[in-house]
């Protein structure tokens, strides 16, 4: 199985937006992009990285709170690596639907969050605009 990494989110504290824009954006000079509609439960500003790779800065209180911190991997059989993680005794689940990146979410041993998806069509294809 080939592997490659997708996104990393990582979280920021209520009110952050602009600090947060002008850091990555301004400092940085990454591409700022929108956020899938379909994400509700979360304030999130994605980065674009490259062709396929993004920064997810999502608003979380309080900061030290690990819950969705997490990393994304791109695998060539979604459904194969979520039977072969149940096989082996974890416990995947899903989360909201992203069009055109099926995904599900696990924890490791030591309780880090995975995300493993894999991407249909072209960047940004989620959106419904």
């Amino acid at each position: 199985m080939t592997y490659r990494l997708q996104h990393v989110s990582i979280p920021r504290p209520p009110g952050s937006d602009e600090r947060t824009r002008a850091f990555y954006g301004d400092v940085l000079g990454l591409e700022e992009v929108p956020a899938p509609d379909t994400i509700t439960t979360v304030d999130v500003i994605w980065f674009k990285l490259n062709d396929w790779a993004e920064l997810h800065i999502f608003e979380w209180a309080p900061i030290g709170d690990a819950s969705s911190r997490h990393f994304c991997l791109v695998v060539e059989d979604l459904e194969a690596m979520r039977q072969k993680l149940a096989e082996a005794g974890y416990s995947p689940w899903d989360s909201e639907p992203i069009a055109g990146r099926p995904r599900f979410f696990c924890r490791d041993p030591n309780g880090n969050m995975i995300e493993f998806t894999t991407i249909v069509g072209d960047y940004l294809d989620y959106q419904d605009s």
